[in-house]
């Protein structure tokens, strides 16, 4: 499909060919590859896994269906997805997140906003998502969010041209 159907590869993944080969460009060098004494099922490819968490992340798809459709085992699934989220963070993180370190990179930030958007003062713009989660077992009304739900928080900080500036992953849905 990558080859051959460019529509289809970009359905399946919401990424274009391109960006698939450059993300694997990235993360490659950190996904390990397992040795298994079995040789029922050969070593999973760093493409692969790469497949498979974006599929993952891209469609919402359950980590059940995913070792159906990868012949994976679940326990495996749950390692890949884990593993290769760390993989992209820790690859694209230093290019596309880069948090103001001085006084100069801040007021830059603040000039931007008033020449684009007509606001003085202004270091950034402020957004956050709950993502729903299973709570984890006795975890109480830690994870319960006004919404009704157990979630997780996701905050990010964007500068006047919307590229991130700080990112807080994961804190519990309050």
């Amino acid at each position: 499909m990558r080859l051959s159907d460019t529509d289809s590869h970009f359905r399946y993944l919401r990424m274009s060919r391109e960006k698939f080969d450059f993300l694997l460009s990235q993360v490659a060098p950190s996904l390990k590859r397992r040795h298994y004494t079995s040789s029922i099922r050969p070593n999973i490819s760093p493409a692969e896994k790469l497949t498979l968490t974006l599929r993952f992340l891209a469609a919402g798809v359950s980590q059940a269906s995913l070792s159906f459709s990868f012949t994976i085992s679940s326990a495996s699934v749950c390692n890949i997805v884990y593993e290769t989220c760390e993989a992209i963070w820790s690859a694209l993180q230093p290019m596309y997140v880069t948090a103001p370190t001085s006084k100069e990179d801040w007021l830059k930030i603040s000039k931007e906003f008033e020449q684009l958007w007509n606001f003085p003062h202004c270091i950034g713009a402020i957004d956050g998502k709950h993502v729903v989660i299973q709570a984890p077992p006795n975890a109480g009304s830690e994870y319960y969010n006004y919404k009704g739900t157990h979630s997780i928080v996701l905050l990010a900080v964007c500068d006047a041209r919307y590229r991130f500036v700080l990112v807080d992953i994961g804190e519990a849905g309050r």
